[in-house]
C-alpha cells in the first residue's frame, strides 16, 4: 500500500476547502479557515517560541489577509505556498513592529557615525530583485524565493511546492540563468 504524504495530502485538502468556499459553500470555508488556523498555530508557535503570547495575534492577523487577499490566489499554483508567503510576511511584520518598538526604548547618544551608511541601497535591491522574481514563472520563481531566500531545503520546498526534488533543483538552475539574462538586459 502507497503511504500519502501528509503535506501533498495537506495540500489537496485545504485547496478543496479553498476552492469550495470560493464558490459559496460557506460551510467548507469556514473548514478551510479552521483547519488553516491549527496549521499556522503550529508554524508560528516554532518559530516564536520566545514569544508565546504573539502566536494568536499572528494566527488571526494570518487568517484576515488570506481571507481579504483571496482573490490574488492564482488557481494552479499551490495554495500553501500562497498562505506560506502570506504568513511569512505577517511574521516579518511582527519583527519590524518589535524593532521600532524596541529602538524607541534605545537611549539616544551623540554618535553620528549612525549616519555613515544608508539602507537605500539594500532596499532598492531588494525592490528590483522582487521585479526580476515577478517575471519568472512559479516553476523557477517559487523554488528560488523558498531555497535561497528563505533559506528553506529543496526537500522542504519541494514538499511545500508540490514540485520534485529534482525539478526544486532545475527550477533553481533555470531561474537562476533567466535572472542572469534579465539583469543583463537592464544593465
Amino acid at each position: 500500500m502507497q503511504r500519502i504524504d501528509p503535506v501533498i495530502a495537506t495540500e489537496h485538502e485545504l485547496l478543496g476547502l479553498f476552492q469550495a468556499g470560493l464558490d459559496g459553500d460557506a460551510a467548507a470555508y469556514h473548514r478551510f479557515l479552521q483547519r488553516l488556523g491549527a496549521l499556522l498555530r503550529g508554524y508560528f508557535r516554532r518559530r516564536l517560541q520566545s514569544l508565546p503570547d504573539e502566536v494568536e495575534d499572528l494566527v488571526q492577523e494570518t487568517l484576515l489577509a488570506v481571507h481579504t487577499q483571496r482573490h490574488t490566489y492564482r488557481p494552479g499554483s499551490p495554495l500553501t505556498a500562497w498562505v506560506h508567503a502570506v504568513a511569512r510576511y505577517k511574521l516579518v511584520d511582527l519583527w519590524r513592529r518589535r524593532e521600532r518598538h524596541e529602538a524607541l526604548n534605545d537611549p539616544l547618544d551623540d554618535d553620528l557615525a549612525v549616519f555613515a551608511h544608508s539602507d537605500d541601497d539594500a532596499g532598492l535591491a531588494r525592490r528590483d530583485l522582487s521585479r526580476l522574481l515577478g517575471g519568472l514563472p512559479d516553476h523557477q520563481r517559487l523554488p528560488i524565493q523558498h531555497t535561497k531566500l528563505d533559506g528553506l531545503s529543496v526537500q522542504e520546498t519541494a514538499r511545500l511546492t508540490g514540485m520534485s526534488e529534482s525539478a526544486v533543483k532545475v527550477g533553481v538552475h533555470r531561474g537562476l540563468k533567466a535572472l542572469a539574462r534579465q539583469w543583463k538586459g537592464l544593465t
